[in-house]
């Protein structure tokens, strides 16, 4: 089976990836270990990161390249690459008109972790990738095989890399490329061997994502002698459900509205307007690594339908998102000190009103922005919440042109990443809608690349 480029992984990345090489004037075999395409795609919240939209101007919001810059290097402590950063910044708003020219439906603009303005373009995951994976069914240049699990890279000597071994329907294969080989396989959340050799903190925290997410790719290039990015900076996702199962992401972030968290002791423990990457360790750290966000009738009414992390009315309808009409009630529906509970809202709210310095630092909803609201207006509401792997944000390091490096950062011939199995975007935290975005992004630019380099 001997094609130009060769495609690994069906989620948003991959998708882009073989788009953009059929474009390119490249024949494309796109695999897909699973039985069906998405990958950790269709489970996420759906959100894009993209800065100086017509949807932002439209809402009155100003907003850059720069700014988004700016606020994606200093959520990531400065650890992140700021080649890849400015990569991000520069050629994000292209992709936004990209996916919309291609049906890609947004909005409406939210605010989220890491965005010191509203930049959160949502859209539904799942239809993002029907579209998509049907414009890639028409387009003759793209064959795309499911049930098809990539095993071992294939590699002229110490020279090019130009095939694949791969289970295709039972059957072992050879396949090759002559062209380049993109790998867009996702990440390593569902990989407990993985997370404790890189990450044992996070042994805790609950393993969400899809089920193919076992750091395939990231091993096949490891082999070859790949560099890694950021492996020591994965953390769990503050706000997922303490009893969702391992394929339900139901992150819930009423933090970003006003809302509080508070441990078992009924105390606040943390700046709630911080990446809800840091609040994801914090949370593990609390007594029983659980945490409950709580907030009053004015932020319910912020609920936002189809937006998951901000839907509060679905939650609330699944039972999950409990209901008082005392603070004291909630404190009894969570099981923590009544007394605990109302003297953390009650110096809370205090210090909101008197313009005084919080306790823990919190000046806005995100990175400064917006004014946080006193909790005071029943029924009150808690969301049980603990922190979640649902995607690793670490991986094989790679440069602007989305070519994968060696561990002395040369270029590995013929090899490129985009997505979840590369490093070096996000650094020590997260700001929403950046995995997606680099998804797009960088999918877009290994598949052209990939197809422009036989």
């Amino acid at each position: 089976m001997d094609t130009d480029v060769i495609v690994i992984g069906g989620g948003l990345a991959g998708h882009c990836a073989a788009l953009e090489a059929a474009a390119g004037g490249a024949e494309v075999l796109l695999l897909e270990k699973q039985q069906e395409v998405g990958g950790s795609t269709v489970m996420s919240g759906g959100s894009f990161a993209f800065a100086g939209t017509d949807m932002q101007r439209a809402a009155g919001i100003e907003d850059s390249a720069d700014l988004l810059y700016r606020d994606m290097r200093q959520v990531g402590a400065e650890q992140n690459d700021p080649a890849l950063v400015r990569l991000y910044a520069d050629r994000q708003l292209d992709t936004y008109h990209w996916l919309r020219e291609r049906g890609v439906g947004f909005g409406p603009i939210q605010i989220s972790s890491g965005q010191s303005v509203p930049r959160l373009h949502p859209s539904n995951p799942r239809e993002v990738i029907r579209l998509l994976n049907a414009q890639a069914g028409d387009e003759p240049r793209i064959r795309i095989r499911c049930d098809a699990a990539a095993g071992k890279l294939l590699r002229e000597g110490e020279g090019r890399v130009s095939g694949v071994l791969a289970r295709i329907d039972g059957e072992e294969r050879t396949l090759t490329a002559s062209r380049g080989i993109v790998l867009t396989s996702g990440g390593f959340s569902r990989n407990p061997t993985l997370i404790e050799t890189f990450v044992p903190e996070q042994v805790q925290a609950k393993r969400v994502g899809g089920p193919g997410n076992v750091g395939d790719g990231l091993r096949m290039a490891w082999r070859l002698g790949a560099g890694f990015r950021d492996v020591g900076y994965v953390k769990g996702t503050f706000g997922n459900h303490p009893d969702a199962g391992p394929e339900e992401h139901t992150a819930l972030l009423g933090v970003y509205k006003g809302a509080i968290a508070v441990n078992r002791l009924g105390q606040r423990f943390a700046d709630e307007s911080v990446s809800y990457k840091t609040l994801g360790d914090a949370c593990l750290r609390q007594p029983g690594a659980i945490a409950f966000q709580v907030f009053d009738q004015p932020i319910m009414d912020q609920s936002v339908p189809g937006v998951p992390i901000f839907d509060f009315a679905r939650r609330l309808a699944e039972n999950r998102l409990l209901v008082a009409d005392t603070l004291e009630a909630l404190a009894g529906l969570i099981d923590v000190p009544a007394e605990a509970l109302l003297a953390t809202v009650g110096a809370y709210n205090a210090a909101l009103a008197a313009g005084s310095p919080d306790a823990f630092g919190r000046t806005g909803l995100s990175l400064g922005y917006g004014t946080p609201p006193c909790i005071e207006t029943p029924p009150f509401y808690a969301y049980p919440s603990t922190s979640a792997i649902v995607a690793t944000y670490c991986g094989l390091t790679v440069d602007t042109a989305m070519r994968v490096l060696d561990v002395d950062g040369a270029p590995l011939p013929g090899l490129y990443a985009a997505g979840e199995v590369t490093g070096g975007f996000h650094g020590r935290a997260y700001m929403t809608g950046t995995s997606l975005g680099k998804c797009s992004i960088c999918g877009r630019l290994a598949g052209r690349n990939a197809a422009a380099s036989g």
